[in-house]
């Protein structure tokens, strides 16, 4: 069972039934999956992980955005949180770098999302794996992923 299988898994134990799209060629970057489906970078919703002080931080933005690490997410916080290693990635969420979905993490993390996304009617979110992707509405990915929406981006 790879990431992808692992992934849609957890997203049915949350009454999730994703319509992923696989590509061959990757969609490990937020350029390299706007690129495959066709749609502008700030519709890709990326996840970005941060160390917490008790679990990951998991901080799903629009691809053409940033995440204000030391101003803003200090902020909502109340500490800055560190730079995640690809093992801690791995360890806290389930997933490798590149394909890191915005729920159905293996372990408990606090989930953030970019205020920015919520103006797009659909997003693609990685699907487990560099090469899977899913879209859904951000409303729904919000609901799903259990997210506090913030004001996120440099």
């Amino acid at each position: 069972m790879d990431s992808h299988d692992v992934w849609i898994k957890e997203c049915h134990k949350l009454d999730f039934f994703p319509s992923p799209r696989k590509y061959i060629e990757g969609t490990k970057t937020s350029e390299d999956a706007a690129k495959q489906l066709g749609c502008e970078v700030s519709n890709i919703a990326k996840s970005i992980v941060f160390m917490g002080k008790d679990c990951a931080i998991v901080v799903i933005t629009s691809g053409s955005n940033r995440v204000d690490r030391k101003k803003k997410l200090k902020k909502i916080l109340g500490y800055k949180p560190g730079q995640a290693s690809p093992k801690y990635v791995l360890d806290y969420t389930g997933y490798e770098i590149g394909g890191i979905p915005p729920f159905g993490h293996l372990k408990r993390c606090i989930v953030m999302c970019d205020e920015d996304l919520l103006k797009y009617d659909i997003v693609w979110g990685a699907g487990g794996t560099y090469d899977t992707v899913f879209p859904i509405s951000p409303a729904e990915l919000v609901k799903i992923s259990r997210a506090t929406v913030v004001d996120i981006k440099q």
